[in-house]
């Protein structure tokens, strides 16, 4: 058995180019994710509109494209027309999805506004609720978002003080339909058809949005795979993409198994992507549908399990703090690894959003009136966002191996390779040893590079050590030397347990 990783890379022969939504992220009315997350008026740093700018800063910084809004569960009882027109004049609502009270002070016209402040990469990629509401709803909701003027709703929007429509493409019709948690689950065939109704009727409205119909809420679900087929039977020509959901955790301490993760992801992904292509063979159609995995991430679920069963029923908190995982440095290891199963499936996965954005779950990490932080998992998606742009180049590697209980031999690589327009190329690359440092060579063939740029890790003798409001740069990415390019060929060694981003030009 060899102990030395290797692969060789070639600009012929290529998996596809990088949507720039592969590195989209998530809000939701969840937690604190919103409120003293990204919304905070009484922040020392909020501007006029009530948002953070410390938070503002650090979203920049990530790098995300997309955002997807209003959820996420919370969507399936989500009434659109809370969330607009003066903010003092708005409901109090029960939120059933995750057992709060939603004031409404962040809303519609609050979302895009923030969108504009991220930056012009900053897309919207709205959820329209079909769990207690249907198609006259989301029709409604687009003529108030997306209709110039001269109609009764886009005529509010401006009275409300958005003269200029906010210009949605891309609309998530439902969120996890097929999930019994959620309000107003429906069986595949109840799905389907409201999803083609919708589907319909809004491209009626226009004839140019972008389509996303619910996928399985993840590959163990039962219905899986037939609840796409049965689904995209009723949508295939009326949507462009498929949802996937998966999060990922140890499971009874078995870290080797939970450092494989990224096994699992991509064969959900394969999965999908051939019932889509069984679909559509049946159809005769030649359209492709692509995929939208609008949630992904390290989330300790189990932990979320246990705590919902201790609710208190007649309280019903603002903004209470849920889901606020803290990440060490095996959960980075592991996120990049996910992103790396992301850019290998490229020319399918063509939109993505990591779940979700501020304190829930999150890359951002806030305390109300007071500092925010970035935590482990932050580095790899900035790092991804900024460099993983161009052609990914087809890896394939030949690498050690280690035995997992869930996924069997695993390979101790897990890489991939984006090709920029300039020519130079980054490869990111996980090493899956808890214990031992992983030679890598690579054969750069025709690609015409000369010179390493930089070789960024994260790992740490600590595989627990985490970022905290105490300790807030406890890690962060560092310099590895000896990363040589010779006669066209890489040769790098690759620290323990570790995520790297090794830039070529």
């Amino acid at each position: 058995m060899h102990n030395k990783a290797r692969f060789t890379l070639d600009p012929a022969f290529t998996v596809g180019e990088v949507n720039p939504r592969l590195f989209g992220s998530f809000v939701e009315h969840l937690g604190r994710c919103v409120y003293t997350g990204i919304f905070e008026p009484e922040h020392p740093t909020a501007d006029e509109a009530g948002l953070r700018q410390d938070v503002l800063d650090l979203v920049r910084e990530l790098g995300v494209t997309t955002i997807r809004y209003p959820g996420g569960n919370f969507v399936s009882g989500y009434k659109w027309e809370d969330s607009v027109g003066p903010a003092e004049g708005r409901p109090r609502r029960l939120d059933l999805a995750w057992h709060s009270t939603e004031t409404n002070r962040f809303g519609l016209s609050e979302y895009i506004g923030f969108l504009k402040k991220v930056g012009p990469q900053a897309e919207p990629m709205m959820a329209v609720n079909l769990g207690t509401r249907g198609v006259a709803e989301a029709l409604e909701l687009q003529e108030y978002a997306n209709h110039p003027a001269g109609t009764a709703l886009s005529d509010l929007r401006a009275s409300h003080g958005d003269k200029d429509p906010f210009g949605i493409r891309l609309w998530c019709l439902g969120n996890e339909m097929d999930g019994p948690w959620q309000t107003g689950h429906k069986t595949a065939e109840e799905y389907g058809r409201i999803a083609a109704e919708t589907a319909r009727a809004m491209r009626q409205q226009d004839p140019g949005v972008e389509l996303v119909a619910c996928g399985s809420s993840g590959q163990s679900m039962e219905t899986f795979a037939e609840w796409e087929a049965t689904v995209l039977k009723e949508t295939y020509d009326l949507v462009d993409h498929i949802s996937l959901h998966a999060y990922y955790e140890p499971v009874d301490g078995d870290v080797d198994s939970f450092l494989a993760s990224a096994v699992d992801m991509e064969s959900f992904i394969e999965n999908v992507v051939a019932t889509c292509d069984h679909v559509g063979a049946r159809l005769k159609s030649k359209k492709r549908i692509n995929l939208s995995f609008d949630e992904w991430n390290v989330w300790y679920l189990s932990r979320w399990h246990e705590k919902a069963t201790t609710f208190e029923q007649d309280d019903w908190p603002e903004a209470p703090r849920l889901l606020e995982d803290n990440y060490n440095v095996t959960d980075a290891v592991v996120f990049g690894s996910l992103l790396i199963a992301l850019l290998r499936h490229a020319d399918r996965v063509t939109v993505a959003c990591l779940a979700q954005l501020v304190n829930v779950i999150a890359p951002i990490m806030t305390e109300p009136g007071g500092p925010a932080w970035r935590q482990t998992t932050f580095f790899p998606f900035s790092q991804a966002s900024r460099y993983g742009r161009g052609q990914v180049l087809d890896v394939r590697v030949d690498s050690p191996t280690y035995e997992t209980k869930k996924y069997g031999e695993a390979d101790l690589l897990h890489a991939t390779a984006v090709r920029a327009e300039d020519g130079s190329v980054t490869v990111f690359a996980v090493n899956r040893s808890r214990t031992d440092a992983l030679p890598l060579e690579v054969s750069l063939g025709s690609l015409g590079l000369t010179a390493v740029v930089e070789h960024s890790a994260l790992s740490d003798a600590d595989p627990d050590a985490r970022n905290t409001l105490d300790d807030p740069e406890r890690v962060v990415p560092h310099d590895v030397t000896g990363t040589t390019l010779q006669d066209g060929r890489l040769t790098a060694t690759l620290e323990p347990l570790s995520w790297n981003m090794i830039r070529l030009t």
